[in-house]
């Protein structure tokens, strides 16, 4: 009986389901994530009965035919990348981007990654680097002697020295955008690699145009919804469920089929 594995591949997408609401509850605190949905299509049909055939010599047209569906499979998980809550953190170098772009970060192989997480601090050397100390591109240094430092909406670093009055200027910092953002591969750590569907980067300073601008002293929230999550995941449980009664209904008239054949 077709049934039983149609509400087998159910179960196994209710599954796939659960486990991405589990992992944006889980990040509904990360800083810039980006909560995941997943989609899903149907399998392929069996055509008892092919649509739109000849039902008999006088050439009368079958109107609808017979298609037995095989189930489910999900077709992807894909990020949706609205803007999260800004939260005020007051530190120096926290940022946050307002619209869309990603901070570049050098890896420790030379590649470069993305991320919109601007946790940032300062190395030993005075350069300034992520939370896991990866230079931020394009590897700016703040002077040991600096009493203040100021990164404005267009991403300028000024600096004030110690016995001047007037800022200097040490960097400029430059965001990066993509044709499709759902593209980049997530590589944990909120940072994520370009791939031949994310389009190659487009770069530009914060705030020309298509561009979002950087905001001192505040960082992106997690996107993530957590009502709609609990919502989503009772859905979930309900039709993991219903799809585990249908195997246990076919395996009860498999059974009656067998009693009768005997």
């Amino acid at each position: 009986m077709r049934a039983m594995n149609i509400a087998a591949t159910g179960m196994q997408a209710q599954q796939t389901n659960v486990e991405v609401i589990s992992n944006n509850i889980a990040n509904m605190n990360t800083t810039a994530y980006n909560r995941r949905l997943p989609e899903f299509t149907d399998l392929l049909y069996q055509n008892l009965q092919r649509v739109g055939t000849f039902s008999s010599d006088n050439n009368t047209i079958v109107p609808s035919g017979i298609q037995l569906g095989l189930g489910v499979k999900t077709a992807s998980v894909y990020r949706a990348t609205e803007q999260g809550s800004l939260s005020n953190t007051n530190n120096t170098l926290d940022l946050a981007v307002q619209g869309k772009g990603y901070f570049q970060i050098q890896l420790p192989n030379g590649s470069t990654a993305y991320t919109r997480d601007g946790t940032l601090a300062l190395s030993a050397a005075g350069q300034i680097v992520t939370a896991e100390g990866y230079t931020v591109l394009p590897g700016i240094n703040i002077p040991s002697n600096a009493l203040s430092t100021t990164i404005n909406s267009s991403g300028q670093v000024s600096v004030t020295l110690d016995g001047q009055t007037t800022a200097t200027v040490v960097g400029q910092l430059n965001l990066a955008n993509f044709p499709n953002e759902a593209g980049l591969e997530a590589e944990g750590n909120n940072l994520f690699l370009q791939t031949a569907s994310s389009g190659a980067p487009i770069t530009g300073s914060p705030g020309s145009t298509g561009f979002g601008t950087i905001l001192q002293g505040y960082l992106e929230q997690s996107n993530v919804n957590v009502v709609s999550e609990v919502t989503n995941m009772i859905s979930a449980q309900r039709a993991y469920e219903m799809n585990s009664k249908v195997i246990q209904t076919t395996d009860s008239m498999m059974q009656t089929t067998s009693q009768l054949k005997s």
